[in-house]
């Protein structure tokens, strides 16, 4: 019996990338509370402009500033699909800037260009890239930017997904028809 499933590829790999390009995000995420209140907790953040309303209302913004580390995780986040899906490693983040403050409430979304892309000659199954990836809420304001720099596969060496599960699933159905 021949198996018709076909593994579905997701991302980009490195010979996909042109430098120039720009990839707007598909998806937006507005923050809650509770993002921000649990991501400054587990990461052990005790500035209370984050959690705090009375002490928040004392400062210049009179409520609560989103956690500027989960601002960068939600805009790494919102990226993944077209940037970052077959990276191998992150190589580094440089020059954030965070010209403009998250609230609770607000939705953010992203865009990426592609500034930089080299051949390896010490690895032959990656390469290099590097974006600039902007973050922007509601009101068309720029709350973050950075560099980002990743070693991304190749095509041919990726690493493959298996998916037994869904194989075995698949073919019970396809015998119950």
């Amino acid at each position: 019996m021949q198996n018709n499933y076909l593994q579905r590829s997701t991302g980009r790999f490195y010979e996909d990338f042109n430098v120039g390009d720009v990839y707007d995000h598909a998806l937006g995420r507005t923050v809650t509370e509770t993002d921000n209140r649990w991501f400054t907790m587990l990461t052990q953040n005790t500035n209370p402009v984050h959690f705090d309303e009375v002490y928040a209302l004392q400062t210049p913004f009179q409520r609560p500033l989103v956690n500027s580390a989960f601002t960068i995780a939600l805009v790494t986040g919102l990226s993944v699909s077209d940037i970052s899906q077959n990276v191998m490693a992150n190589l580094g983040w440089d020059d954030v800037k965070l010209p403009n403050p998250v609230f609770e409430g607000d939705t953010i979304y992203a865009y990426s260009e592609l500034i930089k892309k080299c051949e390896l000659k010490s690895r032959k199954n990656v390469g290099i890239i590097v974006v600039r990836t902007v973050g922007y809420n509601q009101r068309a304001e720029v709350v973050i930017s950075y560099l980002r720099t990743m070693m991304v596969y190749k095509r041919e060496a990726a690493p493959i997904k298996d998916n037994q599960l869904l194989q075995q699933v698949w073919q019970q159905c396809k015998e119950e028809q």
